[in-house]
């Protein structure tokens, strides 16, 4: 199967590192102009030089913004008024005990994981309608379905993206845009190595950590290990394609089987 994007601009949140960054990359390969996004200059333009290095004929766009906020999501907007294929991958996470977590942080994660992607599908989404294609994704994860106890307010939010994404896909049935949303089970980042760190102490090697955090924390994975961003990237990437023109509506799995269903 060859994915050709050439000719369309996507823009990836939060895509200056770990499974953003593969997004960028995988898309930019595919002949995608791709939007860049980070809410610090320094990384985001150190990210744009790495992603050129990794794709040399790709076509980016630095996108400054922390698209959290009103007035930055509508800076982002500015710098690219038109967008094919939206990539909603900006969200936080972290483990804490469920009786500790205050109405502060369950805010907080509302706003980054959820409606800072609501916002953004709100700004562009018109516009794909109006041209006949378009392509709106949302970065879940497995946790939507099998909340993790250390972390149910992470959880909470990816749910609530599932139900973002199957809502506007409705709202563009018909009309040649898809909206999905992609469980991505646990992946293997800067950040996962830090929370991975954080639950089975730091006094090990990283491949015995990773064996007890999937051992104890995510015995029900099927693979045993934690996914590579890029393997995260290639759903996505196929998702913004033509070949994807039938799925929308639907939570598309890259959780390596930790999700225990026959059905998605």
């Amino acid at each position: 199967m060859r994915i050709d994007l050439t000719g369309r601009t996507a823009l990836v949140t939060a895509s200056t590192q770990g499974i953003g960054f593969a997004i960028a990359a995988g898309l930019a390969a595919a002949g995608a102009r791709v939007g860049v996004s980070g809410r610090e200059k320094g990384k985001l333009d150190e990210a744009v030089r790495r992603l050129q290095g990794e794709v040399p004929d790709g076509d980016f766009v630095a996108v400054h913004a922390d698209v959290v906020s009103e007035e930055e999501s509508a800076r982002a907007v500015e710098v690219l008024p038109e967008v094919d294929v939206l990539i909603n991958n900006l969200g936080v996470y972290g483990f804490q005990d469920p009786l500790d977590i205050t109405d502060e942080d369950w805010r907080r994660y509302f706003e980054v994981n959820v409606l800072a992607a609501v916002r953004l599908t709100r700004a562009y989404l018109p516009r794909m309608i109006e041209q006949g294609w378009g392509r709106v994704q949302y970065i879940s994860s497995e946790s939507s379905v099998a909340i993790p106890a250390e972390m149910i307010h992470y959880g909470m939010t990816k749910t609530a993206l599932l139900a973002v994404g199957r809502g506007f896909a409705k709202k563009a049935a018909g009309t040649g845009v898809t909206v999905n949303s992609v469980l991505a089970g646990p992946t293997h980042t800067a950040g996962v190595e830090d929370f991975v760190y954080g639950l089975v102490g730091r006094d090990k090697s990283w491949q015995e950590a990773e064996r007890i955090f999937m051992r104890e924390h995510r015995s029900q994975s099927l693979l045993q290990r934690l996914i590579a961003p890029e393997e995260i990237a290639n759903m996505v990437v196929y998702l913004s394609s033509d070949q994807a023109s039938a799925t929308t509506g639907g939570a598309v799995r890259v959780d390596g089987g930790v999700v225990d269903a026959i059905i998605p």
